[in-house]
């Protein structure tokens, strides 16, 4: 019995304890309830305040953005009026490609919200684990008190019991009663959090099923747009063919890609030119490191000089002797993350797709010319992987290749992926070794499915078997 007590009444200890526990466990179900009560609402990113470092960077990327964008605008201006079949298709190609990216991006945000639920409810079940054990405490606590009672101070004195027993009895029910208003504190605190995780569930539901429609969308365009290019495809498809076997017509897409690697060097060059020039402010500063590494090289002035194995970077001559077609060999491993400068890796460096390998650099081509690159024969979808840490300085559609894209990997080194379905990264993007950046398909009129692979230094074309390996 609890004389005084509000709280309790008058009933058996055992309804008492069961009372507790189901209002407890019912206020439990209902903050940890099913996530569906909430419409989906318009995400927005969380805004914060740019430091400078970031606004630089992100003005530098702008302003690459703003210079390629032109470059591709002009490029297109000054291509040759002349209808070529496989123009027919670039919209299409264009479009399918942006499908894909948008499908890429949403399935991330998709993972995202999933991982973040799955937390959340990990949360949640630990927070129920934590309320159970503090109910399983107060319930001692009730019950301790209801075996000692609540005698009232000057009931114990009128008793003339012990005044030290006394003493300890109050201070133990005094305790008693202590612990349990922490103890309720605690698990309103539990219920709060329960019902703040219950929240963000529902919230990040809302998001999930938002994605998951969104993609559906997506997903309905893009075979859309696929049997559109299916269709124009198999209409055109004789013509393409004539027009890739005309002399000459390869020669043409070659000085097309040509002319556009030169004006991106221009432009990579001029930003390298402009971080130079911020990096010689601070060169005073390392005046006295300089002068100790110039009485280094004195004393080893006397041993011989090493000599560094250059690559000749040329085009293949279109008059040299083409070289006998080789048999098609098997690429089984994938590019890796990797760090250091490109140029140390080379002859360790991975294909960028699985796949045979038909066209050999410096090989005679059907319709006229030299391979400058490699054609890697895949399944279409297959992922297209950077080879080496870069950035992406060119992500379009181009004529003869199809959607095009160019990762810069410093020192005036690139790596050109062509004949892609879609195109994941763009203009200013990092990407690491490894990483997915296309997938692969036979944009551009090109009759396999496949990857068109080159690689340039200083603007020329070089071999890639001499820089990749295939064991």
């Amino acid at each position: 019995m609890f004389p005084g007590n509000p709280l309790f009444g008058k009933r058996p200890l055992a309804h008492r304890c069961i009372g507790l526990t189901a209002v407890l466990s019912a206020a439990t179900l209902a903050m940890s309830g099913p996530a569906y009560a909430k419409p989906p609402t318009e995400r927005k990113p969380p805004s914060a305040a740019a430091t400078p470092e970031i606004a630089e960077k992100q003005a530098d990327l702008g302003e690459l953005r703003s210079r390629i964008e032109g470059l591709r605008k002009e490029l297109s201006s000054s291509e040759e009026s002349r209808a070529d079949a496989g123009d027919r298709l670039r919209e299409s190609e264009r479009q399918i490609s942006r499908l894909q990216r948008e499908l890429h991006e949403l399935n991330e945000q998709r993972s995202q919200s999933q991982r973040k639920l799955k937390s959340l409810e990990q949360q949640s079940q630990e927070l129920g684990v934590t309320l159970s054990q503090q109910q399983a405490q107060l319930e001692k606590l009730l019950y301790k008190q209801y075996l000692r009672g609540t005698p009232d101070s000057l009931q114990l004195i009128l008793n003339g019991d012990d005044p030290n027993q006394m003493a300890r009895d109050l201070h133990y029910l005094s305790a008693i009663a202590l612990t349990r208003a922490e103890l309720m504190g605690e698990i309103n605190a539990t219920l709060d959090r329960k019902k703040a995780l219950a929240a963000d569930a529902r919230e990040r539901s809302a998001e999930l099923a938002e994605i998951e429609a969104e993609q559906q969308k997506r997903h309905t365009e893009l075979q859309k747009q696929r049997e559109e290019r299916k269709n124009l495809y198999a209409q055109i498809s004789s013509k393409v063919n004539a027009q890739r076997k005309e002399i000459g017509n390869l020669q043409q897409n070659e000085k097309r890609l040509t002319n556009l690697i030169d004006r991106l060097s221009k432009i990579l060059a001029a930003q390298a030119a402009q971080a130079a020039k911020a990096a010689r402010a601070a060169e005073a500063a390392r005046a006295a490191e300089a002068a100790r590494a110039a009485a280094q090289q004195q004393k080893e002035k006397h041993r011989p000089a090493a000599t560094e194995d250059k690559e000749v970077a040329r085009a293949p001559s279109t008059t040299e002797t083409a070289r006998p077609r080789p048999v098609e060999t098997e690429n089984r491993y994938e590019p890796v993350a990797s760090d250091g400068s490109f140029a140390r890796q080379r002859g360790s460096l991975r294909l960028p797709v699985r796949g045979a390998v038909s066209g050999r650099f410096g090989t005679s081509r059907e319709g006229g010319g030299t391979w400058r690159g490699l054609f890697i024969k895949a399944a279409p979808g297959g992922e297209v992987k950077a080879i080496a840490n870069g950035r992406v300085v060119f992500s379009e559609w181009m004529r003869g290749f199809g959607n095009l894209l160019i990762v810069d990997h410093g020192d005036a080194y690139l790596s050109i992926y062509g004949n892609n379905d879609s195109l994941l990264k763009q203009v200013g993007q990092p990407v690491k070794g490894g990483e997915t950046v296309a997938t692969v398909g036979n944009s551009g009129g090109n009759p396999e499915s496949g990857l068109y692979f080159e690689l340039r230094h200083q603007g020329q074309p070089i071999d890639p078997m001499k820089w990749a390996s295939l064991k």
